[in-house]
Formats: C-alpha cells, structure tokens, sequence
C-alpha cells in the first residue's frame, strides 16, 4: 500500500478527530475509537462545504461507528462513509493501516464525497 499520509498513533486521542493534510491540499478526518480501531475519512461536509467533520461527535448507530458533522448533525457511518440521514451524501473512505504505531492512509477506498443540496 502506498502511503497519502502518515500520522503517529499517539497524536490521536479516543473519540475525537484530527485533521490530517493530504498531498493534494484536502485534509482526513481520522478517529480513534475507544475499541482501538482507527477510521478515516474526508474532512470537507459535502453539505456546507466546510473541513470540519474531525470535529464531528463520536457515536454509533446500531453498533456501526459513526461521525455526526458539527454544524448541521447529519450522520456518517465511519465503516462506508454513507449519510445515514441523506442517502444522497457520503465521505470518502481511507484505507487505513497501522505500522510500528504510525497510522498510515492510502488513496480513498470509495467513490468520494457527493455534494448536498445547492
């Protein structure tokens, strides 16, 4: 697997996301969940278009691990990227693999974000 980018493990805290800037200029959000699973996903809420979901709430829908955005709520399952609340929105996926404690991220597992209602 080729590497987009590279994060210590011990930067990251439980539950809360960092943001962490790709080569190409846009950022990941990626969590640390309290099972010691690490997820990553695109940072830009295709709804308002603002990189804030490594701020989003921590939570899970019918046991599956999800981020909901800080500004408008809308729920992303951590597993897919899929809204949960509007079928029409998604984040991209990374793949994520841990090596000698660094977290590292390669080239997005899914189709990409979709871009919510104009």
């Amino acid at each position: 697997m080729s590497s987009l980018a590279s994060v210590s493990l011990a930067a990251l805290e439980p539950e809360q996301g960092a943001a962490l800037l790709l080569p190409d200029g846009a950022s990941a959000a990626v969590f640390l969940l309290h099972d010691g699973s690490v997820h990553a996903v695109g940072n830009l809420d295709p709804y308002y278009g603002a990189p804030v979901i490594c701020h989003g709430i921590v939570g899970d829908r019918s046991g599956a691990p999800t981020v909901a955005s800080p500004l408008g709520k809308q729920v992303y399952c951590l597993r897919t990227g899929r809204c949960l609340d509007d079928p029409r929105l998604s984040l991209p996926l990374f793949d994520v693999r841990i090596r000698d404690d660094v977290i590292h991220l390669s080239i997005p597992c899914n189709s990409g974000e979709t871009t919510g209602p104009t």
